[in-house]
């Protein structure tokens, strides 16, 4: 592991147990505080993927269950979160629009039960930089989604600039208190993983997040 890689392993000071309080302690205003605010990106992330009939997604982190009703009835969604708030609240979602495409379970992403090569689709909106340690989070995804599926990542990821870079830095061990980390880069993520960048674009009004998509690119394959 490299200097600043070991930097910005040890620049992480967020456990499992600490996230899960975090996000269900926020359960019941998630949706009229941080839910809204992002809800722009997340609506253009889940549209822009024009998912196809019987097309089997996964969302990692679903949280409340916001982006749910935006996928077609015609393909599964399968969500999971940590946080038994959150899913109590997408839950409750589910019912009253009536997803019945979608199911939900409490999971760890970086421990997930499913089987190799499960999924079409791994969606992740805001997890990168909300988990202790991205790396079994990212590898795992890519070990759940079928070789040639997609990879997405709604999320903010640290600035060329170095300024900008330097007061990231500075505000992530605040910004770990509540859920989230700011100074972990893309080209971190996706080193030595099998993920190709098929598009990437910045989202919102801010223009703050950016919305990656990747082919998943193990066992060679490197197509849809």
């Amino acid at each position: 592991m490299s200097h600043t890689k070991q930097q910005e392993h040890n620049g992480s000071t967020m456990d499992p147990q600490k996230i899960e309080r975090v996000y269900t302690n926020y359960a019941g205003m998630y949706d009229q505080t941080f839910g809204k605010i992002m809800h722009q990106a997340r609506e253009a992330a889940v549209i822009g993927l024009k998912v196809a009939p019987s097309e089997r997604v996964l969302e990692v982190g679903v949280g409340t269950g916001l982006s749910l009703s935006l996928y077609p009835r015609n393909c599964e969604v399968v969500g999971i979160d940590l946080s038994l708030g959150m899913l109590e609240k997408a839950q409750k979602r589910l019912e009253e629009h009536q997803l019945g495409h979608v199911t939900l379970q409490r999971m760890d992403a970086s421990q997930m039960e499913f089987s190799d090569d499960s999924f079409d689709t791994v969606m992740a909106t805001y997890v990168v930089t909300a988990v202790p340690d991205y790396r079994p989070v990212i590898s795992e995804m890519i070990r759940v989604c079928r070789p040639g599926g997609r990879i997405v990542m709604l999320n903010h990821f640290s600035n060329g600039n170095k300024f900008i870079a330097a007061v990231e830095k500075m505000i992530s061990p605040m910004c770990a208190h509540i859920g989230f980390r700011t100074d972990l880069s893309l080209n971190t993520v996706l080193e030595g993983t099998s993920l190709m960048i098929a598009r990437k674009e910045k989202v919102n009004p801010f223009r703050f997040w950016h919305l990656v998509e990747c082919v998943n690119a193990k066992n060679g394959h490197n197509h849809s």
